[in-house]
Parts: structure tokens; sequence; C-alpha cells
């Protein structure tokens, strides 16, 4: 890999990295040095160690280089990961909220879920839970407000799952994101009509988008919506 030669902090936590040859990734600080989680590249540079952040690996990465302007995480945060699977996302959103900051990750199925206890063992802010999002009754004993809750579940009723988690658990005015999958919702109407009947549904639910970023083609027929409990 060619040279560093700038990094530029686009979000708190979230970096740009430059190299002497033109080209330029996206990144996070490493909280864990020296490790991996998936097969991202480790980059040193003035004494810190980043990881480069793939867009096609990562919806967050996508939605940030497709130019998102509403980036609410912030380090030391308590947040409420729906759909966590193996954590590739979430190792990137632990660097940025620090040893202070803490993810209860919700996921349904095992196999992700056991490749995420290990990245947890290493990553302690990171608490795994085997369990179905559209059950939040089920992990209540969590027992606290969430800063914000990060919503990644390829599921018909996905807002719904949002919406019935953030009654539960999202302070008020906190945040939330969700990776809206139209495929995944119906497959005989356009996205964009979909896109904004999910975006109706959630204002009906007091939760309200501020900002929809497209991820293709990092992801196809995928929107990110943003926004914060009324």
């Amino acid at each position: 890999m060619a040279s560093v030669v700038n990094i530029k902090e686009k979000f708190p936590g979230v970096f740009w990295i430059e190299f002497e040859d033109g080209s330029k990734i996206l990144a996070t600080k490493n909280l864990t040095p020296g490790f991996k989680v998936y097969d991202e590249k480790l980059i040193k540079h003035k004494g810190i160690e980043y990881r480069s952040w793939n867009p096609y690996r990562s919806k967050l990465a996508a939605a940030i280089i497709k130019g998102l302007k509403e980036f609410p995480i912030k380090e030391g945060q308590r947040i409420l990961y729906l759909g966590i699977a193996s954590g590739t996302t979430a190792s990137h959103i632990s660097d940025i909220i620090g040893k202070s900051g803490i993810i209860y990750g919700i996921e349904f199925a095992h196999r992700p879920l056991r490749d995420l206890l290990r990245v947890a063992r290493i990553r302690r802010n990171i608490i795994p839970l085997l369990k179905d999002a559209r059950l939040p009754g089920m992990y209540d004993y969590i027992g606290e407000c969430v800063d914000g809750i990060y919503c990644d579940v390829a599921q018909p009723d996905q807002a719904r799952i949002l919406a019935d988690n953030a009654k539960m658990f999202l302070k008020s005015g906190g945040w939330f994101m969700i990776a809206i999958k139209a495929r995944s919702i119906d497959v005989t109407r356009s996205p964009e009509e979909i896109y904004k009947e999910q975006a109706e549904f959630l204002k009906n639910e007091g939760l309200k988008v501020v900002e929809q970023i497209n991820i293709e083609p990092y992801s196809r027929d995928h929107v990110m919506f943003i926004g914060y409990r009324e």
C-alpha cells in the first residue's frame, strides 16, 4: 500500500485517509490495535492504527461515501443494534463510541452470532444477544434507554421492528438509522414508492426521518434513513 499523505476527519471518529498514489479510503481508529474483524486493512500513521471501512461490506460506510450529512453516532453512546450479524459494521461503530460506549447487539441467527462472540471477546463494548428483534420484550432486561438504534434487518416489517424497539428503548430525542431494503418488503412495487411509504410509517410512529441516502451501487435497492424520535 502507498504511503499516507493526509488524514482528514469526516465525522467524529470517522476519517478519510489519502495515499500518495491519489487513492482514498474511509477508516476508523482501531479500538483494539493489531486485531482485524473481517478483511479490512490496518494502516499505521504517527502512532495511531486505523481500520479501512469497506462500503461493500457495510451499509453505513456506503451511506457516508454517498454523501451522508447527518451522523449522530458519538463517543460514549449506548446503542441498540438490530440485526448485528457477525459485527462488521458494529466493529466500526465500536471504534467510534470507544471504551465508554456500549452496543447491545441483537441477532437471531446462530451462525453469525458465533462470529460476533469472537469479536466481542476482544471488543468489550459489544454485548451480543441471541434474540429476535421482532420481540423486544424478550430483552427488556437491558434496562436502560439508549441514545440510538441502528437497524439492519431484511424483513418485510423492518420499519415496524424499528418502531417497536424505539418505543421500548429509545430515549426522547434519540437517533435512529435504518437500512431499508425495498425488495424485502415488496418485489412488485417501485423502490421509490416503498421508501416513501416507510418514511411515512415511521413518522406516524413518532420517528421523523431527516435524511435519506440511496446507497447503490454498494447495496442494491437500499436506502439509509436517518432520523430522531420526536
